[in-house]
């Protein structure tokens, strides 16, 4: 019934107010870096991690979907663009951007879908579909919205004031920035369904694109206007709905957040104090899921009695031992039923 709990989660005329998610794996070993070198390692990690979450709803009732998740990083547009990455040995990748004018930007194309890193991303969903066979979810890809995307490419230092100076320069960059996701998407979306686990955090999509949107925090009200919103839409427009993360300091952006037509599901992470706003603010707009203001074993139900009454919410649990998930089942189906 996961799959049906989600879409009533998402009607605005169900009556569905909650998604309860329990992370418990323990069998699993680390999760690796999402560098190419670890490609078989990441492929072998993706396939045991969807065949646990199988396995485990022999026993735990909630409302996980098994998925094969891809293990990208969020460098993947921007190194197809011509980043160079920064791979710690402890850590996720970066892109090292290249970009510092006006003038380097306009230079810049389109790059192809056999650019290094969405060949490998499209290598590896190729085979883990043919180990899974078709209709299995994939989590997709990292992906920042173009805006986001241009942040990365173009030096910080003088890419801020270039939306002053240049906003013709930045948005054509974060225009051809969007035709390389759709180009993308669109390949992704025909190879493996419409249906998918968003990238960050992982709530199901019955079709749509999911997005980070973070550079919304560094930019006012009227250049979310200007720059975020037009793409934003296009976004909507052509999957046919959106699922937005911000960990941004967005507080400012919130009216404008909004805006943005078919939002399927707001994720934002915040301190506390801005999260029990955030709750009631978007209550009657878009089902919510931050991060920042958590429950834990100890406070769930008084946790969940704090939200808004029309607020619908992922409620997203971890569970130490097999006998805190199955306590935790039982008292999140006493909520969400």
């Amino acid at each position: 019934m996961s799959h049906q709990h989600w879409l009533d989660f998402y009607d605005p005329g169900s009556s569905r107010r909650f998604i309860a998610l329990i992370r418990y794996a323990p069998e699993l070993p680390p999760r690796p870096l999402p560098n190419p070198e670890l490609k078989a390692q990441r492929v072998e990690w993706i396939w045991q991690n969807y065949l646990a979450h199988i396995c485990r709803k022999d026993w735990l009732v909630d409302d996980t979907l098994p998925y094969l998740d891809m293990l990208t990083g969020t460098e993947l547009f921007a190194e197809a663009f011509g980043c160079k990455v920064y791979r710690p040995d402890d850590n996720y990748p970066f892109a090292i951007p290249f970009v510092n004018s006006a003038a380097e930007a306009d230079k810049l194309s389109v790059p192809s879908l056999d650019a290094p890193p969405l060949r490998l991303a499209l290598e590896m969903a190729d085979e883990l579909q043919r180990r899974s066979g078709p209709g299995t979810l994939f989590r997709l890809v990292d992906a920042q919205s173009p805006m986001d995307v241009a942040a990365l490419i173009w030096e910080k230092t003088s890419f801020y004031p270039a939306l002053i100076e240049s906003p013709e320069a930045v948005m054509c960059l974060a225009s051809k920035i969007q035709q390389l996701q759709f180009n993308f998407f669109d390949e992704w979306f025909k190879r493996y369904g419409t249906e998918f686990i968003a990238h960050y955090p992982d709530y199901y999509m019955p079709q749509g694109v999911s997005l980070s949107v973070d550079e919304i925090g560094a930019v006012s009200r009227r250049m979310f206007d200007q720059f975020f919103l037009p793409e934003l839409e296009a976004f909507s427009e052509r999957y046919g709905a959106l699922g937005m993360h911000s960990c941004a300091t967005n507080r400012h952006q919130w009216e404008n957040i909004k805006k943005i037509p078919r939002l399927r599901l707001l994720n934002i992470i915040r301190p506390e104090a801005e999260l029990r706003q955030a709750y009631p603010f978007f209550a009657e707009f878009v089902p919510q899921w931050h991060y920042g203001w958590d429950p834990n074993p100890d406070t769930l139900e008084d946790w969940v009695s704090q939200l808004p009454p029309h607020a619908k919410v992922v409620i997203d649990m971890t569970a130490s031992t097999k006998e805190q998930a199955l306590d935790l089942s039982e008292r999140l189906q006493r909520i969400t039923s």
